[in-house]
């Protein structure tokens, strides 16, 4: 049996909690990163003018990068080290950070987002199979998880408001700098709390795995923007056709090779398949509803980036206390119940936001949003320590990644299912609603944030007009996009539920 390589020190668990404070880092900046550019849509739409396709890109394809990349990342830790891929990850993530803060244009911020996404993705399976080699009590691990989990969510909760802050203080650009002194401080504390982890015989390289899941998450995503952007067309037809047969041959070579990237047999196994896909939709709900009610805030509503991010205060103290308290729960009536009250809060949540108008109080909007982050947090809690409790440490790395791919996929096609669903409807509102020129109307369609830079322009009774009908119209969208998102979300909390057992212990 192959055991993992650690430093005597870790061994002795002499700074196990410090280290779990370092590993905190990467995993609160990523976190913030998928948030927080959300607050910066407004001013990104008139400083850069993106086409709805581009703007919906530079949010996703950090995400999309990320995911794509998260296992063959965890094998190269595996292989060269995972605190040294850590901190590599680390000096990558500020460089790309300063390169999106000073992008001159939409094309050289999507290029900067996926650089940002290849450093991303080195930091993320470190830390969980740290964690894992680091933490061998089981309680203790739990309890290590929770808090990992927390500091995801906080992250993803104060990045509105850090966000906020900058945008009223500063320029766009500088939402991406709030991360470079967050992983400086890691590349000072590293390497002094941290321990070195490898798999002395690990996974080979398989490119062709990895060009292959590339090439699937991609084409299809690209063909479902350019369905919400321009109708059918035979390229968005083809795109998506070369996305499916992509995912196909590499669910085929998996099941070939002896030593696959990701073992999809596992996936035969119920409870693995509804603990990735509590982590997946959680992150789905959570990033999705937060690209509406970011704009939502500011746009419609009217609020300064930082009152809308202040605003969500409740959110933030609600999704940290639900996730602290999510294994104590699990421990109590089982780990698959409680993911399924945390999808059936978070179907809860989306109709509430589903019935949201374009004069409803900043109440109703937090109310609803509060229930939703607080319900997927806590699925989300549990169902990493489910996941991670399953591997066997010498594969930490790789199983940590895939962990991390199902919710970086999850963030990543929350905004691009949902965020395409709503644009469709946007699109359709506005053309049928206006008596524009076709230039202006061509701009008013591509976001709610060009509608209203050309309701300036217009100004008088004309602009008034169009920022209402532009309003009701991004509105529209978020309630058909949050209806499809409620009803989703009800047949996997049903699953979770028919798995669970009166008792953790049960399920393992």
């Amino acid at each position: 049996m192959r055991e993992v390589v650690v430093e005597s020190a870790v061994e002795r668990d002499q700074n196990r909690w410090l280290a779990l404070a370092a590993l905190t880092l990467p995993v609160l900046i990523i976190s913030m990163d998928a948030t927080i550019l959300g607050f910066a849509i407004p001013e990104l739409s008139t400083a850069l003018a993106p086409s709805s396709s581009q703007l919906l890109w530079i949010i996703d394809v950090y995400s999309f990068v990320l995911a794509g990349l998260l296992v063959t990342m965890g094998i190269v830790g595996d292989r060269i080290g995972r605190r040294r891929l850590l901190l590599i990850g680390a000096a990558a993530f500020s460089v790309a950070s300063v390169l999106a803060a000073f992008a001159p244009s939409a094309e050289a911020l999507i290029a900067a987002r996926a650089l940002l996404g290849v450093a991303g993705a080195t930091l993320m399976p470190s830390t969980l199979a740290l964690i894992r080699n680091v933490f061998t009590d089981d309680q203790e691990r739990q309890m290590a998880i929770a808090i990992w989990a927390v500091a995801f969510s906080v992250g993803a909760a104060i990045g509105p408001i850090v966000g906020g802050f900058l945008l009223d203080h500063y320029w766009w650009g500088s939402v991406f700098l709030v991360g470079v002194p967050v992983t400086a401080l890691l590349l000072v504390v590293g390497p002094r709390l941290l321990p070195e982890s490898r798999d002395p015989d690990p996974q080979p390289f398989d490119i062709p795995s990895a060009v292959l899941s590339m090439v699937a998450m991609f084409s299809v995503v690209y063909a479902m923007k350019s369905f919400a952007e321009h109708g059918t067309s035979t390229v968005a037809w083809i795109t998506l056709a070369v996305g499916l047969v992509g995912g196909y041959r590499f669910v085929r070579r998996q099941q070939r090779l002896d030593d696959p990237m990701i073992d999809v047999g596992l996936f035969r196994i119920p409870r693995f398949t509804m603990a990735i896909s509590g982590n997946l939709v959680a992150c789905f709900g959570f990033s999705g509803s937060m690209y509406f009610v970011a704009q939502h805030l500011q746009l419609v509503t009217g609020m300064s980036a930082f009152r809308a991010g202040l605003s969500l205060l409740p959110s933030v103290a609600a999704t940290i206390l639900v996730t602290l308290s999510a294994p104590a729960a699990a421990r109590r009536i089982g780990t698959f119940r409680v993911i399924s009250l945390g999808l059936t809060a978070g179907a809860v949540g989306f109709f509430l936001l589903s019935i949201v108008g374009a004069d409803s109080s900043t109440a109703q909007i937090v109310g609803s949003i509060l229930v939703l982050n607080a319900g997927l947090s806590a699925a989300m809690a549990v169902a990493v320590d489910g996941v991670m409790s399953a591997l066997p440490p010498e594969r930490a790395g790789a199983g940590a990644s895939v962990s991390e791919t199902a919710n970086e996929l999850g963030i990543a096609l929350g905004t691009a299912v949902l965020g395409s669903i709503a644009a469709t409807v946007y699109r359709g509102e506005i053309a049928d609603a206006t008596t524009l020129p076709n230039e202006a109307l061509e701009t008013a369609r591509e976001t709610l944030g060009a509608a209203q830079s050309v309701a300036s322009e217009l100004g008088g009774a004309a602009g008034d007009q169009l920022v209402a009908v532009a309003n009701d119209a991004f509105v529209a969208g978020t309630q058909v996009a949050a209806t499809v998102a409620a009803l989703a979300f009800v047949p996997l909390a049903i699953w979770a539920w028919t798995l669970g057992r009166p008792r953790r212990s049960a399920e393992r």
